[in-house]
């Protein structure tokens, strides 16, 4: 059942990210609603105006929970700070990096949390938008664009607006999802929008893996690709077991001690199992024993 407080936090959120769009019409598409319902949901009618789905829809995009949490503070991991300067970096001068690093460091937490802290910046999920067209349709749509209607109108209008626009970025995490077309597309979107956009693309060793053996096979397009985000994978995590193994602990402890004011550190490192997404669920474990 979605309550009127779950609603009420959902309208704090669409307020406090509403600077981040051109316009209120554009933050209602990428939100999936019409610009009536979105005037009416912000002037508080919260019944009947949209359906259950469309709330979860819109909580799901802005990362507001459903039951209500103590917030979760943002801690300024080795990940996080290096992650957040690339992507600063990219942003500001229309630049592209390509980030292949191991999985559960904290890559994505730290694209999406930029993403929200900064206008024309939009964070896709290559893992759920594999194909050309549901890519580009859907990079238009965290825009605030167009997307439904002729696939030729909705690209050349995503070029038309990146262009257009002050120093927009498109982060697309998994990107090793993506299927090849999907990759030809990039190239040529990449190439539409030279020094308007920045990019960056970020996956674990699957991308690095993908891109090498394309790479080796001189599949077509892959070399530009590669050549376009940097020629050269970047990483944050340390070589070797060992100093990998200090690298995460001193993540999580950086991570738990922002988070809360008395926490077993060793406790939680052995429970997590050196895991960076467990350590929110046995944080709140903890505090309920």
């Amino acid at each position: 059942m979605i309550t009127i407080e779950f609603k009420q936090r959902i309208i704090e959120a669409i307020k406090k990210y509403r600077n981040n769009y051109a316009s209120a019409a554009k933050m209602a598409t990428a939100l999936g609603i019409s610009s009536a319902q979105f005037s009416r949901i912000l002037n508080g009618e919260l019944e009947g105006v949209v359906s259950d789905a469309n709330w979860i829809s819109i909580a799901r995009n802005l990362n507001v929970q459903m039951h209500q949490e103590e917030e979760w503070k943002i801690a300024k991991t080795p990940v996080f700070s290096q992650v957040y300067a690339q992507l600063l970096a990219c942003k500001e001068s229309g630049l592209s990096g390509l980030l292949c690093d191991m999985a559960d460091v904290g890559k994505t937490f730290t694209a999406k949390a930029f993403a929200r802290e900064h206008k024309f910046t939009i964070y896709i999920d290559c893992s759920q938008v594999k194909s050309r067209q549901k890519l580009i349709r859907q990079i238009a749509k965290e825009l605030g664009l167009g997307n439904t209607g002729r696939y030729a109108d909705v690209y050349a209008d995503l070029v038309f607006y990146l262009r257009s626009i002050p120093s927009p970025l498109i982060i697309l995490d998994e990107a090793g999802d993506l299927d090849y077309p999907a990759f030809l597309e990039l190239k040529a979107l990449w190439n539409a929008t030279e020094g308007c956009c920045g990019w960056y693309m970020m996956g674990a060793d699957g991308l690095k893996a993908k891109i090498e053996s394309n790479l080796g096979r001189k599949r077509v397009g892959y070399a530009e690709i590669f050549s376009r985000f940097g020629s050269r994978y970047q990483k944050v995590t340390p070589d070797g077991r060992e100093a990998l193994d200090e690298f995460t602990k001193t993540q999580i402890v950086m991570i738990a001690r922002a988070n809360s004011d008395n926490v077993d550190v060793k406790k939680l490192i052995a429970k997590t199992g050196g895991s960076l997404r467990r350590v929110r669920v046995e944080l709140q474990k903890m505090r309920m024993a």
